[in-house]
């Protein structure tokens, strides 16, 4: 794969990082048996990485979900927020801080802004 210096891509990265009050145990199944299957099923070719990962001792964790483009995870955020998966996740566990990484709509930005979002452009690197 060729790299290449300052090339923006149109790919959006989503951080969700929060805690977790339930047993690893309960959120783990969670996540392997329906969180993620849910993702994997709904073939969709935007989504280029969903992937967890936890704290056990600290009861933390992160959600990366990285995207193609603003409109590929408009698409499937519009699906999910709201629905019984997204309802059950915050049960489970508290999203605390939201970064989202790329350009997005400005109606996406008013849509998802009960999450609070720390949004970046940008700005240089190598990809």
């Amino acid at each position: 794969m060729k790299k290449e210096l300052n090339i923006k891509s149109n790919q959006v990265t989503v951080l969700l990082q929060g805690s977790y009050t339930v047993d690893s145990d309960v959120l783990k199944k969670f996540i392997r048996e329906e969180h993620c299957p849910l993702f994997y099923s709904l073939d969709d070719s935007g989504i280029v990485r969903f992937e967890w990962f936890l704290d056990e001792n600290e009861k933390t964790g992160t959600l990366i979900e990285i995207f193609e483009d603003s409109k590929h995870w408009e698409e499937l955020g519009g699906k999910v927020l709201g629905s019984p998966i997204f309802v059950k996740l915050n049960k489970l566990f508290k999203i605390e801080k939201t970064t989202v990484l790329g350009d997005i709509s400005k109606a996406w930005k008013t849509k998802i802004q009960a999450l609070n979002p720390m949004h970046q452009s940008y700005i240089g690197g190598i990809n």
